[in-house]
C-alpha cells in the first residue's frame, strides 16, 4: 500500500505541485481523481474544476474506441479506426450526440450553472488517482491542447511505467509519484480505494469553489477568516486506541478551541477511510469540533472479514471497541476535557446506541447516518444523550427500523428525513444535507452555552 486513501495522495502529490502555485488551474478526471485533486488545489490555492472524457465508442463494438468526446463539446476522433472500419458518418455522429448530451448532464450535475474555469494561455494541471493503461488521460490531454492552454501537466500518484511514458509524449510535463512494477492495477495501491460518488464529487467542487473564491478577498477580511480558521488545521494525526487486547488505529483531530469532539463508527465492510464520514467530519471541524474516526477491527481482522462477512455485524464487538474508544478519549491529554459525541453509519449507529447506554456521562450527543439503530436491541431505551437519527427518503426499510427507535429512547430524539436519497446518499447535495445537520446537531449539544444547559436536563 502506497497511500491509505485518495485524500492521502492528493496531500502527497500537492508536495511536487507546490512550485505552480495559485495560478494553475487543476482539472480532475471525475469520479476518483476529484478527492486527489481537491488537496492539490487546496494547497496551491489554485481553482478546482472537472474535465469529463467519454469514449466514443464504435457502434455494436462499444468496447472498442473510435474517438472521445469531452467536456465543452471537444472531440477527438482515432482516425486509423474510423478509416479501418469505414463507420458512416451518420452513425458516428449520433453516438457523439448520445455521449455529448451525457457529458452535459453530468457537468450539469457536478457544477449546476457555474460556467467552467477559462484554460486558455494558462499552465492547466491534468490529475486522476492513477494511470493504468492511460486511455482516459490520454483523450483529456488531447482535448485540452485545442483550448490553448499555455502549459499541460498530467499529475497521478501512481501509474504503470507504459501509461506514464505514453503521457510524456502529449503532456509538457508528466508527475507520477509511484510507478511499481509489476503494477496490478491503481487499486491495489491504495488501502481504501471505495468508489467517490457523485454527491461527494459535487461537495469538493463546491468547497473547493469556496477556497480559491476566498483567495481574491481583501486583506482585511482575509485576516478575519484566517482567525476563525486557526480553530481548524488541516493535518490529523495517527493515534493508537488499545482496548480489549488489541490494539486499533484512529485518526485524530483537534481543531484549536475545540470544546467537544466526535467518535465516528463506521459501517459493515468500511472503515476509518470512509469518504462519506471523512466528508462529515471536514464539515464537523468547520464547527470547531474534533473528530476521531477509528478502525473498529484490525487489519488482520479486515482481512478475515471480507471473507466471512461475519465480523462487520458483530455488533457487541463493535460496541465494546467504540466504548473502549470513549475511554481513551476521556484519558488522553489532547482530548479529556473535550464534550463526546458518537457519529455511527449503518451497523455503526447500532454499536454507538449501545456505546452511549453504556457511559451515559461520557457521551452527549449522538447522530445515526442510514443506521441499523434497530439492532442495539435494549440497549436504545438507555440512551439519554440526544439522538438524531437521519435517513434517505428513498430508504424505506431503514425509515421504518428507525421509526420504530424513536419511541424507545430514553431522551430527546429526532428523525430527520433527507427527500431523494437513498441508504448511502450518493445524491447530489444528499450527504452535503448530512453533514450540515450533524454539525448543527453537535455544535448545538457540545459547544458553548447549549452544552452547559443541557447538562441539567433536556429542553423542553
Amino acid at each position: 500500500m502506497l497511500f491509505e486513501d485518495r485524500f492521502d495522495a492528493g496531500q502527497k502529490l500537492a508536495e511536487r505541485l507546490r512550485d505552480f502555485g495559485p495560478d494553475a488551474v487543476i482539472l480532475a478526471l471525475p469520479r476518483g481523481g476529484v478527492p486527489v485533486a481537491y488537496q492539490v488545489a487546496q494547497a496551491l490555492g489554485a481553482p478546482l474544476d472537472v474535465f469529463i472524457v467519454r469514449k466514443i465508442g464504435v457502434p455494436g463494438q462499444p468496447e472498442l474506441a473510435m474517438g472521445a468526446i469531452a467536456s465543452g463539446g471537444i472531440v477527438v476522433f482515432n482516425e486509423d479506426v474510423l478509416r479501418l472500419l469505414g463507420i458512416p458518418e451518420q452513425l458516428v455522429e449520433a453516438v457523439i450526440a448520445r455521449e455529448r448530451e451525457e457529458i452535459e448532464r453530468r457537468e450539469q450535475r457536478y457544477r449546476g450553472e457555474r460556467a467552467p474555469p477559462q484554460i486558455r494561455d494558462k499552465t492547466v494541471i491534468l490529475i486522476d488517482d492513477g494511470l493504468a493503461t492511460g486511455a482516459t488521460m490520454l483523450a483529456a490531454t488531447r482535448a485540452v491542447r485545442e483550448l490553448e492552454p499555455a502549459k499541460l501537466v498530467v499529475a497521478v500518484p501512481v501509474g504503470s511505467t507504459q501509461a506514464c511514458a505514453l503521457m510524456s509524449e502529449n503532456a509538457d510535463e508528466v508527475v507520477c509519484l509511484k510507478t511499481p512494477s509489476p503494477f496490478f492495477g491503481v487499486g491495489a495501491w491504495y488501502g481504501d480505494f471505495e468508489q467517490t460518488t457523485d454527491s461527494e464529487v459535487h461537495l469538493l467542487l463546491e468547497r473547493g469553489r469556496q477556497v480559491h473564491k476566498r483567495s481574491d478577498e481583501p486583506a482585511v477580511e482575509q485576516s478575519a477568516r484566517r482567525g476563525a480558521e486557526e480553530r481548524s488545521p488541516m493535518r490529523e494525526s495517527l493515534v493508537r486506541v488499545t482496548t480489549e487486547n488489541v490494539t486499533l488505529e484512529a485518526s485524530l483531530c483537534v481543531p484549536r478551541g475545540a470544546q467537544g469532539i466526535v467518535l465516528f463508527a463506521h459501517g459493515s465492510g468500511s472503515s476509518r477511510f470512509s469518504a462519506r464520514n471523512r466528508f462529515v467530519a471536514a464539515a464537523l471541524h468547520e464547527h470547531g469540533l474534533g473528530t476521531l474516526l477509528i478502525d473498529l477491527l484490525t487489519p488482520d481482522e479486515e482481512i478475515v472479514d471480507r471473507r466471512t462477512r461475519h465480523l462487520r455485524f458483530d455488533i457487541g464487538l463493535l460496541a465494546r471497541r467504540l466504548i473502549g474508544a470513549v475511554d481513551w478519549l476521556t484519558l488522553n491529554e489532547a482530548t479529556q476535557t473535550l464534550r463526546i459525541g458518537l457519529f455511527g453509519a449503518s451497523t455503526g449507529a447500532a454499536a454507538a446506541l449501545i456505546a452511549a447506554a453504556a457511559r451515559p456521562d461520557s457521551i452527549r450527543a449522538l447522530v445515526s447516518r442510514g443506521g441499523r439503530s434497530d439492532l442495539a436491541a435494549d440497549a436504545v431505551s438507555a440512551v439519554t444523550a440526544p439522538t438524531l437519527l437521519i435517513v434517505g427518503g428513498e430508504d424505506a426499510q431503514v425509515i421504518e427500523l428507525n421509526r420504530q427507535v424513536l419511541g424507545p429512547l430514553g431522551g430527546l430524539a429526532r428523525l430527520e428525513i433527507i427527500e431523494g436519497a437513498s441508504h448511502l446518499f450518493p445524491e447530489p447535495g444528499a450527504l452535503e444535507q448530512v453533514a450540515e445537520l450533524a454539525g448543527d446537531w453537535f455544535e448545538r449539544f457540545l459547544s458553548g452555552e447549549r452544552s452547559r444547559e443541557y447538562a441539567d436536563g433536556p429542553p423542553p
